[in-house]
């Protein structure tokens, strides 16, 4: 696992965790000693926080500091579910406009073929 797919849990860990709390983002900035604007690029997998503020954000979300890098199941299969959807959805367009294509360069070349 790589250093993006890290701050991508991280991120999403925070959320959650911040969420859950029904805290928003200048709550638990303010209780880990950090910007808003560093807790957001941090929660969008933008910027890797140093070590002393994963400790604040854990200890301003009184959990443990590795609870911030478990992968949760249900996180994993709605980022899944989400993804499949993008792609069913371009892939959708995609076959729709080659369709589409095809059946007007079928007509034109009825309408040449027979109305010329």
């Amino acid at each position: 696992m790589g250093g993006r797919e890290l701050r991508t849990i991280l991120g999403n860990n925070l959320r959650q965790y911040r969420s859950h709390r029904k805290w928003s983002q200048a709550d638990l900035a303010e209780h880990a000693d950090i910007s808003v604007t560093f807790l957001s690029d941090i929660e969008r997998g933008k910027k890797w926080p140093y070590p002393e503020t994963l400790s604040n954000l854990a200890k301003a979300l009184d959990i443990p500091v590795h609870e911030l890098f478990v992968e949760d199941e249900k996180t994993v299969n709605a980022d899944m579910q989400d993804l499949m959807g993008r792609f069913l959805k371009d892939v959708s367009l995609t076959l729709n406009k080659s369709v589409h294509l095809s059946l007007n360069q079928s007509l034109e070349h009825l309408r040449r073929q027979y109305f010329h």
